[in-house]
């Protein structure tokens, strides 16, 4: 299930970099709202020379597995 509606519309990069800072601001504190922003725009940069259209898809399947992943953890302690 993802995290938060839209995520199957994902199909590039600026896309995902989007959703994800969206997926940031359902976290629980400004604190882990900052340091899961810090690692999306960390990861954007690191990645914003791929050029592979397959290795881009998998990027963003995972990037959305790994958001849904951390949303699901601090719902559950909440």
């Amino acid at each position: 299930m993802a995290p938060l509606p839209g995520a199957e519309l994902v199909q590039r990069p600026l896309q995902l970099y989007r959703y994800l800072l969206r997926c940031c601001r359902q976290l629980p504190t400004k604190g882990i709202q900052e340091h899961y922003k810090h690692a999306v725009r960390q990861s954007f940069r690191v990645h914003s020379d791929e050029d592979n259209p397959e290795r881009i898809q998998q990027i963003i399947k995972r990037a959305i597995e790994d958001a849904d992943w951390i949303l699901n953890k601090y719902k559950k302690q909440n």
